[in-house]
């Protein structure tokens, strides 16, 4: 099977072009140690009439929008040995998360087994 890192964050409309620039070297990054896949995803259609909507899920205030993203590797011990590397990298010193797009606080993550591929 495979391991994803799951992550939800709350980013600001008028953030979402900062944000895919930082994403976009963050997933050339990941990728170039190892990753299998990488993905950033912005909310479009979040306000659905089932379960708990994103927006009340996560107090979206209306000036902000989720981002679902995922990385995907082979094993959890390739996750770790990727993520080391990622940490290292040059392209990546200096990000300050007061300086961020988002508030990071507000960031949720976790790591994942993969249940079902389909």
């Amino acid at each position: 099977m495979a391991y994803v890192d799951g992550f939800v964050l709350i980013v600001p409309k008028s953030n979402i072009e900062d944000y895919r620039k930082i994403a976009k070297k963050a997933g050339k990054v990941w990728r170039d140690h190892g990753a299998l896949e990488y993905r950033e995803c912005v909310g479009q259609d979040l306000d659905i009439p089932f379960g708990r909507p994103f927006p009340k899920l996560l107090k979206l205030k209306p000036d902000e929008t989720a981002v679902f993203s995922w990385i995907v590797y082979r094993s959890r011990a390739h996750r770790d040995q990727v993520n080391a590397k990622v940490m290292k990298d040059e392209r990546l010193a200096g990000m300050d998360p007061k300086t961020m797009p988002f508030d990071i606080k507000k960031m949720s993550m976790g790591g994942f087994d993969v249940l079902v591929s389909a």
